[in-house]
Formats: C-alpha cells, structure tokens, sequence
C-alpha cells in the first residue's frame, strides 16, 4: 500500500523511510523535482509556475540564438573554407556566407589563391665535386584547400626541406660554371619541377608558380678566384659586344661602297662601250671618206691631230731639217700680244726652200704666222 493512501500513515520519502517500508511514489518524486527548479530560477509557488516557464524558455531561446548565430561565417573570394565534423573532413565550402552547427562541426578558412613566398638558403655539392652556396626564393600558393590543411603537419616546412633536396639532386649533376654562370635558370627551371614532384606525391596540397636564383656562389675560400674568372667573362662579353657593334657599323659602310662602286663601274663599262662604239662609227666613216680622197683626208688628218695637239700647248719647238737651229715659237706671248695663232700648213715641194725657217720636218710643212 503506498504511502499517501487511507490508513497507510506518513511515510513520506523525502523525511526518511522506515524499516521494511515500500519504495517512494514516483509522482512525488517529479513534483518535488519541478518545486525545486522553480524555486531556483525564483518563481516559487503553483502560482508563479507559468512564470518560471517563460523565463526558461526565453533563455533557453537566447542560448538557441547565440549558438545559430556563432556558426555563421563568411568565405573571402580568395579563400577556401574546409568544414570538419568531430575533426574528419566534410566538405570544401565556396567563396560566400555559410552555417555550420557549432560543437558539431569546424572549420578552416584557408587562403588558396595569394601568392606566398618562402626564401631558402641551401649548401650543395656539384657534380664536379664543388660545393656552391645557393639561395632562392619560392613563389606558391594553396591548390587544395584539404590536402593543405590535412596531409601534412607544417606544410612550409615541407616545402623548404623538398625544395633543398630538389637543388641538391640538380645541382649534383651540374658543374660549378653551370650553377654559379652558364645555366642558372636552367637549374631553377629544373628544381622548380622536382620540388612539384615532390609536393604532389606528399599531397601537400601546394603549386609551385616560380622558383628564382637570387644568388650562387663558390665557398668564400675560393670566391675571389672564381670572381676573376666571372670578371674576364663579363670583358669577354664586353669586347664580344664591341666587336658586334662595330662590326654593325662597318659593313653596312662597306656595302654602301661596294655597291657605289659596282655602280660607277657599270657607268664606266656603259661609257666606255658607247665611246668604243662611237669611235668605230667615226672609223668606219673616214675610212669611207678616205677611200674616196686618200691624200685629201689624210692631210685633214695631220692638220687636226696636230690643231688638237697644239692646241693645249703654250710652247711649240720646230726642228728644222738641215740644220743645228731650232724654231721656238712661245704660243703664250703671242695671244697675249694679238699676233692670232699659228698653224702649220703644207709647202709645196717644189717651191725653194732658201729661206727656211718655216721648214717642218721632211721639208713637207711649213709653219706660219697669221696676222
């Protein structure tokens, strides 16, 4: 019989149970239970009991309320948000507002698309058994937001470390000059896609976009022999450039000249052979004109070779035949004086020849002075 029936006496549970009593009624037990909430949120009494139930509604709503409001978040443009439930990956949220159930789930805002550097100093040994002292920087960014995030612990140390064995594994199969002069860019070029490589079958989550050489030298022992070789290979350059520039300079001179000379030649050669021909049309025509009179062309011949001869001449000697004295004629003084010009003219051979100062050679001309 339970403790609140007729007859069944006080045995409240919650003022101690009597020996061999029964067990507690359980609807005493939930009523005592909500007194004692209302009590503790001050509502006390049947009276304040709808009271009491507003007041832990409303706060119950404010908790709801805040912890909406705390999962919200918003992804930049350039970011990549990597939600996580009980720390396993869920899902890649894009660039905009998003919610997630705090408590429930994570998550991480990566920056996928800014471009990170990361400068690296490093000692290697080449292949002909030099050490060179390399330092590079390294342009990358995040390609995968949850490799980034989950596939290794501290992903700029990896990529140090992997860029350093990637120089290494290039530089160990290439000369000092190689490194340090001749193929630098070809070394970066070649690190950059082990380091690739590497990152990929780590799954990092990385992309490298570039790798520069910013300087590469031999060990400070031998830096200053190296540094002269670098010199005379810089004159080298220098004089190698020199020689370009003149050379640019001279030969179109050269080729100016020459092609000025081919010219005058070929104005030479036409000139030359249109002269030629005009002669040989004169020939021709004399000869015709000599076949008609022998002695009459002939003369005219003498008479105009000589006129052409003289003619340049301020001076003119005249042997005579027969005797020691010559004839000086002094054309100069003569024009200057008026006396006209002289011209020889052929005597007649059977005329006497006593007075024979005007006697030419052979006895056949005679010269004259016109007045």
């Amino acid at each position: 019989m339970a403790w609140n029936e007729p007859g069944g006496g006080n045995k409240d549970p919650w003022s101690g149970r009597r020996k061999n009593d029964g067990p507690p009624d359980l609807d005493e037990v939930f009523k005592d239970l909500q007194a004692r909430l209302r009590r503790l949120f001050g509502a006390g009494g049947t009276k304040g009991g709808g009271g009491g139930s507003v007041g832990i509604g409303l706060i119950l709503l404010a908790l709801l309320m805040a912890w909406f409001i705390s999962g919200i978040y918003i992804v930049d443009a350039d970011e990549s948000g990597v939600a996580l439930r009980f720390g396993k990956y869920v899902a890649t949220t894009q660039p905009g507002p998003h919610w997630y159930p705090r408590f429930i789930q994570s998550v991480e805002i990566v920056s996928v698309t800014a471009i990170r550097h990361a400068n690296v100093s490093a000692h290697a040994l080449t292949g002909d058994e030099n050490i060179v002292n390399v330092d590079y920087t390294i342009q990358y960014n995040i390609k995968s937001a949850p490799d980034y995030v989950f596939n290794v612990a501290d992903p700029d140390v990896t990529l140090s470390q992997a860029s350093e064995s990637a120089f290494r594994d290039v530089i160990g199969n290439s000369t000092l000059d190689d490194v340090i002069q001749e193929r630098r860019h070809e070394v970066a070029i070649k690190a950059k896609e082990l380091l690739q490589e590497a990152l990929d079958l780590y799954g990092s989550g990385l992309n490298v976009i570039n790798v520069n050489l910013t300087k590469s030298q031999a060990p400070q022992e031998v830096k200053e022999a190296f540094d002269d070789v670098t010199r005379a290979d810089e004159d080298r350059d220098r004089f190698i450039n020199e020689a370009e520039a003149y050379r640019n300079e001279i030969i179109p001179v050269a080729r100016g000249n020459a092609r000025s000379m081919l010219e005058e030649a070929e104005a030479y050669k036409f000139t030359t052979i249109a002269a030629a021909q005009g002669e040989a049309d004169r020939f021709l025509k004399i000869l015709a004109e000599y076949e008609k009179a022998p002695r009459v062309t002939r003369e005219r011949l003498y008479l105009e070779t000589l006129e052409a001869i003289l003619a340049e001449n301020t001076k003119v000697m005249v042997d005579v035949d027969g005797n020691n004295n010559m004839i000086y004629l002094p054309l100069d003084k003569l024009r200057e004086q008026g006396a006209g010009r002289v011209f020889v003219e052929p005597v007649d051979p059977g005329a006497s020849a006593a007075g024979g100062r005007g006697a030419s050679q052979g006895g056949d001309y005679r010269s004259r002075e016109k007045r």
